[in-house]
């Protein structure tokens, strides 16, 4: 019988260890999808204590913890309410026994030991004494503000994750500063222009009009205040934008679907003016139909696509989140609470002809796929396959075209071996850029070491079957690759 996440947790063979220890461990982290917050950074805060960083305050934090206490049973007061930090810990130290099966009940252990260097069991029981020394730590070690934790962790860079009417007060603020080495860049989320169908939709064009400081009134000003956006976003650094969208769009004209290459301009021109009315109904007020959504939505994802394209960004799509499920809940808490699932809408074909356009267009940037449900991870792997070449004109890039790292409901074990195996089966894992956090904490950095012991036991079993060499330079050489080199590379880093 192994002891209980020891060091050699997760790594079954001897070739597994190796690699592990020898090549994984070393390598910087590059997180180039998170949501921590930079003030936060900028700041260089210090954190309250375990339930702040654990469970977050004021309807802010781990969504995936409160999915679980929910689940145990425990009162929303205890979770999001108004109830003391110890309480609110001590729920979550009482709910942990219950979690055995489920990955935070790794990661939540793997955070108390590389912390804080607790290896006891977290329980009702031993709640106590880890709640009095891990606070102590976040008191007075140095190592545990955020930037203490940046380098701690040997983190190269972080991708934040920003709306293009945030100010990035903050991230100038980092950059000006000079107080880290970690490379804190912005990403383009621009989900709130897309979503024309979205209460609040005219709201929000007033909100980015300020930021840009351009008029919009039209759908031209609105594409122009967006090409003011990332132009700034670049000058901070920004390597990637975001999306999450709900399915994959692709709806154009009629005029614009017939259109051929000598065509196109005055097919686009047409579609352009059909969605100028319907943009002018949306700042009116109007709700405009699903087939005017998709258009739009398909419009503004091409025309900023194309825009990535051009400064070497990355385009990460992310698909099939079924939101705020519950409308009592949703109401009675708001979004990003712990109210979601996964969605089954098809992706395949929209996914095709949507990158096709933008291929024949000459302006398909880097693409990371991401999908919550799985049944889409070979559709993806196999259609993303057709455009990894480099189009006239473009340079090639290995790996241009990116399976996404197992997301959200399925970033533990079973997940990030289904996601490997199967880019494996239908690719080059060996390009793959690996794991993110996806987190609002501080406390995720584990995550990477998770992913890494997870990584090097699927190939250490290879090796073990005779299904690959046992060749440690090659094999390193592809786990440093994946830990770390093949995001610096691929996103322009190095």
């Amino acid at each position: 019988m192994k002891t209980f996440m020891d060091r050699d947790f997760l790594l079954s063979s001897n070739t597994a260890r190796r690699l592990y220890h020898e090549a994984a461990a070393e390598e910087p982290v590059f997180d180039y999808h998170c949501h921590l917050n930079p003030r936060e950074i900028a700041e260089d805060r210090r954190f309250p204590d375990l339930a702040y960083m654990w469970l977050g305050e004021n309807r802010y934090g781990d969504h995936y913890k409160w999915r679980m206490l929910r689940a145990n049973g425990v009162s929303e007061r205890l979770i999001t309410g108004d109830a003391e930090p110890w309480d609110k810990f001590l729920a979550w130290a009482e709910t942990m026994p219950a979690l055995i099966g489920n990955p935070l009940y790794h990661w939540t252990h793997l955070e108390l030991q590389r912390y804080f260097g607790i290896h006891q069991v977290l329980n009702g029981k031993s709640a106590r004494s880890i709640w009095e020394a891990a606070n102590k730590k976040l008191r007075d070690d140095p190592e545990l503000s955020a930037l203490g934790i940046l380098k701690k962790f040997n983190v190269y860079a972080v991708g934040t994750t920003d709306d293009p009417a945030d100010s990035l007060e903050w991230h100038t603020k980092i950059r000006q500063d000079g107080k880290t080495a970690v490379r804190v860049l912005p990403s383009f989320r621009p989900d709130r222009s897309l979503n024309i169908e979205s209460p609040g939709f005219a709201a929000y064009i007033g909100t980015l009009a300020r930021t840009s400081g351009r008029s919009i009134t039209t759908l031209r000003d609105l594409l122009a205040a967006l090409e003011d956006r990332i132009a700034f976003f670049d000058t901070l650094g920004c390597r990637a934008s975001d999306h999450g969208l709900d399915y994959i769009p692709f709806r154009t004209t009629v005029e614009g679907q017939k259109a051929g290459t000598e065509g196109r301009e005055s097919g686009e021109g047409a579609w352009e003016r059909e969605l100028e009315d319907t943009f002018t109904g949306a700042l009116e007020g109007k709700i405009p139909g699903p087939g005017q959504v998709e258009s739009w939505k398909t419009f503004m994802l091409t025309r900023l696509a194309a825009a990535y394209h051009d400064r070497g960004w990355a385009m990460q799509i992310h698909v099939a989140a079924l939101r705020n499920v519950s409308s009592r809940a949703f109401g009675e808490l708001g979004a990003d609470t712990g109210y979601d699932a996964v969605h089954d809408l098809p992706a395949a074909f929209a996914l095709s002809r949507l990158l096709d356009y933008l291929e024949s267009a000459g302006k398909l940037p880097k693409t990371i796929l991401y999908s919550l449900n799985p049944k889409d991870f070979y559709s993806l792997a196999t259609i993303m396959g057709s455009f990894q070449g480099a189009p006239p004109g473009n340079t090639a890039i290995p790996g241009r075209m990116q399976l996404g790292s197992a997301w959200w409901f399925l970033d533990h074990r079973d997940g990030m071996e289904a996601q490997m195996r199967l880019l494996g089966n239908t690719g080059l894992l060996s390009r793959f850029v690996g794991m993110l956090t996806d987190s609002r904490s501080f406390l995720s950095y584990p995550r990477h070491e998770y992913f890494r012991r997870i990584l090097c036991n699927l190939l250490g079993t290879w090796v073990e079957e005779g299904e690959a060499p046992a060749d440690f330079g090659l094999l390193s050489g592809m786990i440093r690759d994946i830990s770390f080199r093949n995001a610096q590379r691929y996103f322009e880093m190095v």
